[in-house]
């Protein structure tokens, strides 16, 4: 199992060198690369026993496959699989091919990495491959956007960097183990790092533009994959270092709110998924023991959103309005909508039920908050008018069928959540969410200021988000 985890973790980086080598293949080997790292994750739940493998010993690099680690390589395998059926007819590159599996590369690397050195290598590769992507199109507002993006990213891995230098100065070791023996800025560098990478909080503000901004494939290759190899660490060193669980906890419903107060206010489509992602993050890392199961169905369903909204006729709400939805296109937003709410007979609803079933006291009513939020947001897409309309474009329907079929199958990782008592609580909540939508936020006009967002002000709140954390690693 030790070779088979190496030529697993380097297989998607000899894929993308072969790409180039035979263009025409271009979109068979990238497809091959997915079904690789599919039947790797299944392999995983099929053994149960975690795997380590000590790459250097003297150092703590290591990397560590488990059940954890497979939610996340399966969905990245989910995804990139979709996407690469979305893009089929569409004319794009063998370079967009050989971007997208290196980036599907370097992200498994981050879900298996338990050491700091080892996951900056990973993060700064996905980091490349998701600006090149970015910038795919090649006109102006790309370039920006994917200029602003690694910019961001690469003084958020300047912090972690120092950190990991700190944690090995420490301990005589970058594995994850060290932060117990790390100064308190050691610990405060490296989370300000991955909190910024991940889009988690005040620090992942750069997230919604970075989102809306991309072509809908690389959208939903970013929220569905990219930013949970910044959500991964910080909730793998949360189950490792147990004194941490509390810290990634509050940052998880803090996060929670934060996405869901913008989503709900908001009045433009891909703005309020990349919003929405900040705050289903903030789920992820609420319990950390469960995060896994989340990830994946927050993965399937925000990439299926996003490839549906970019068969919209619009972006704008006021205008979708008035624009009747290919009614096939409705049915399969209707359907995501449910899941990412918590309705039951998707897997959403199974995340949902265990994550609250896990949540420490103190953070019960912030996350029922933020259930109710997300009622109201996407209660924006339900409630659309439908009819005749434009259809999608080739490869939408393989892609999505792929995704919400996937969230109808991971029911069965928590069946026990179809109980009487669980079922009515989230039935509860998504009407309550429903009426608030009717009776107030479907009438509220008020627009969020989005100076926060600005490139200017980005650094300074990463920053100001290492000040707060090295306090309350003080306190």
């Amino acid at each position: 199992m030790n070779t088979i985890t190496i030529a697993w973790v380097a297989f998607p980086f000899f894929i993308g060198f072969v790409i180039f080598l035979f263009p025409k293949l271009d979109r068979y080997l990238a497809l091959l690369g997915a079904v690789v790292s599919a039947g790797f994750a299944w392999q995983l739940f099929v053994q149960k026993s975690p795997l380590e493998l000590k790459l250097l010993d003297n150092f703590g690099v290591t990397l560590l496959v488990d059940q954890l680690s497979g939610f996340f390589i399966l969905t990245n395998a989910l995804v990139t699989a979709a996407v690469i059926l979305y893009c089929w007819r569409s004319g794009k590159t063998a370079f967009f091919y050989a971007q997208t599996i290196i980036m599907h590369g370097s992200v498994n690397a981050a879900f298996a990495c338990t050491d700091f050195i080892s996951l900056y290598v990973a993060l700064e590769v996905s980091g490349i491959a998701a600006f090149l992507l970015i910038a795919y199109p090649r006109s102006d507002r790309s370039i920006w956007v994917a200029l602003r993006y690694l910019f961001i990213s690469n003084t958020a891995m300047l912090f972690y960097l120092v950190g990991a230098g700190l944690v090995y100065q420490a301990s005589h070791s970058f594995s994850f183990i060290g932060l117990k023996d790390a100064p308190p800025e050691a610990l405060a560098l490296i989370f300000v790092g991955l909190l910024v990478k991940g889009g988690v909080f005040v620090s992942g503000l750069w997230l919604p533009l970075t989102h809306s901004e991309s072509e809908t494939p690389v959208s939903a290759l970013l929220s569905g994959v990219v930013v949970k190899a910044g959500v991964y660490p910080l909730i793998r060193c949360a189950l490792i270092v147990e004194e941490l669980d509390p810290l990634i906890r509050l940052f998880g419903m803090a996060t929670a709110l934060l996405g869901v107060f913008y989503a709900v206010f908001e009045k433009d489509t891909k703005r309020l998924l990349a919003f929405s992602t900040i705050s289903q993050l903030g789920w992820i890392m609420a319990v950390p023991d469960v995060g896994g199961f989340y990830a994946l169905t927050h993965g399937l369903v925000k990439s299926a959103l996003f490839l549906i909204t970019g068969n919209l006729p619009s972006r704008s709400f006021k205008e979708l309005q008035q624009q009747p939805i290919h009614t096939p296109i409705w049915i399969a937003l209707v359907i995501a909508s449910f899941s990412i709410s918590g309705f039951p007979l998707l897997a959403g609803f199974g995340a949902k039920v265990l994550t609250t079933k896990n949540l420490l006291p103190w953070q019960v009513i912030g996350m029922n908050i933020a259930a109710v939020g997300t009622s109201i947001s996407f209660a924006k897409f339900i409630f659309l008018p439908h009819g005749k309309g434009e259809p999608a474009k080739p490869g939408f329907w393989t892609a999505v069928v792929i995704l919400l079929g996937g969230l109808i199958v991971a029911n069965a990782v928590y069946y026990e959540a179809y109980s009487i008592e669980n079922v009515g609580k989230p039935l509860g909540i998504i009407a309550l969410g429903w009426l608030a939508y009717w009776f107030i936020f479907k009438r509220v006009t008020w627009k969020l200021p989005r100076e926060i967002e600005k490139f200017e002000h980005l650094v300074g709140v990463m920053c100001l988000s290492l000040v707060v954390l090295f306090w309350m690693v003080m306190a």
